[in-house]
């Protein structure tokens, strides 16, 4: 007989997803977590560390909470016995700090049970049985939420056998000369790293970056924006996935004032290369589409499903068409799930698909 419950991927979707079962009433006994970490927020701790960040670009309900109220802005003015987080956030201002966030995260991994629920295994295979889904030889599950994650870093192949380059999410220093490849948060957050450790800084990009609050514009996390999203057609909607992941980082005179200082101290210029450049930052983010994850395109494959360049095709819900029934489910939630949420690689778009998928388990009959 099937088993209830499987998370695939022990990151943060994975943990917003078990947060909104256990808030639904589903018991920690009957969901299994399969991941190789424990913690939730391993992987962002680190790429948040490389590069030196302090606030989360989220804001007041980027948490990993089923329930958005009290958000993390309530939560930073309770703290701080002061009402300057509610104001900003009332103006769409707050920022959390990446200490309060990671402080939420372990609060809610302790609260809800995942350490009871989690079983540490890398999978390779997820098969579609009459009463559910075959992962490995783990068990059969009747509703499955895969939340793999991001599939890996990205180089750029010019720099990929360069003595001179590391990611910017792996642990680096600074040196002389240094030039930043990539033009989004992470660039940003590189830029002024650099200028603070000394060094003379060189951005390589391609375009001009847009520059905007969140990942994606605020429309897009809003029922009318969603809905309107949801009534593209497949090529409209691959145009738009593809304008949302040019890089981007937010307006502001912390990130505008040290550039322009910098630049007019002639310690700041964009170039197309690295024009002898000492060290090579790739602020090139993630490998983009699911054929870069094992798991998925086995999935995709195996079962034949539907998809648009790199985008699995999804119901608005996040659930796999033709493999979701009235008897059981699997869902795609994170990066994966942008076809359903554009930003499904946000906390709110984990919450979103986390929140739909524990509606469905919760109404589904149990056997």
């Amino acid at each position: 007989m099937a088993q209830r419950c499987a998370i695939v991927g022990g990151g943060l979707a994975g943990l917003a997803g078990y947060a909104a079962l256990r808030y639904h009433g589903v018991p920690a006994e009957d969901i299994a977590v399969f991941g190789v970490e424990q913690d939730p927020a391993g992987p962002l701790r680190r790429r948040s560390a490389a590069i030196c960040q302090r606030y989360m670009r989220s804001e007041s309900d980027g948490h990993c909470r089923p329930a958005s109220f009290p958000g993390l802005a309530v939560r930073s003015a309770r703290s701080s016995r002061s009402l300057a987080p509610l104001v900003r956030s009332a103006c769409n201002r707050y920022r959390p700090t990446v200490e309060e966030f990671f402080a939420d995260v372990d609060d809610v991994r302790a609260r809800s049970g995942w350490d009871r629920s989690f079983r540490r295994a890398r999978l390779e295979r997820i098969e579609a049985t009459d009463d559910g889904f075959r992962i490995d030889a783990l068990g059969t599950y009747r509703h499955v939420l895969v939340a793999p994650g991001h599939p890996g870093i990205a180089v750029p192949e010019e720099y990929a056998g360069d003595g001179r380059a590391v990611h910017a999410y792996l642990p680096h220093g600074y040196g002389d000369r240094v030039a930043v490849v990539g033009a989004g948060m992470a660039a940003a957050m590189e830029w002024l790293n650099a200028l603070s450790a000394g060094a003379a800084v060189i951005s390589v990009r391609r375009r001009e970056p847009q520059r905007r609050p969140l990942s994606v514009p605020r429309p897009l996390f809003s029922r009318r924006g969603l809905a309107a999203y949801h009534a593209t057609a497949p090529a409209e909607r691959v145009r738009l996935l593809e304008q949302l992941a040019e890089p981007s980082y937010p307006h502001g005179t912390a990130w505008d004032e040290p550039i322009s200082a910098a630049t007019r101290a002639g310690r700041f210029r964009t170039a197309a290369g690295p024009d002898g450049a000492d060290q090579v930052i790739c602020a090139t983010g993630f490998l983009r589409g699911f054929r870069h994850d094992d798991l998925l395109r086995r999935l995709v494959d195996d079962h034949d499903l539907a998809a648009e360049r790199g985008w699995v095709v999804l119901s608005p819900d996040g659930t796999v068409p033709g493999l979701t029934d009235g008897r059981r489910t699997l869902a795609l939630a994170g990066v994966p799930a942008q076809w359903a949420f554009p930003g499904a690689d946000t906390v709110a778009g984990a919450k979103y698909v986390g929140r739909r998928f524990a509606r469905r388990v919760r109404q589904c009959p149990t056997p």
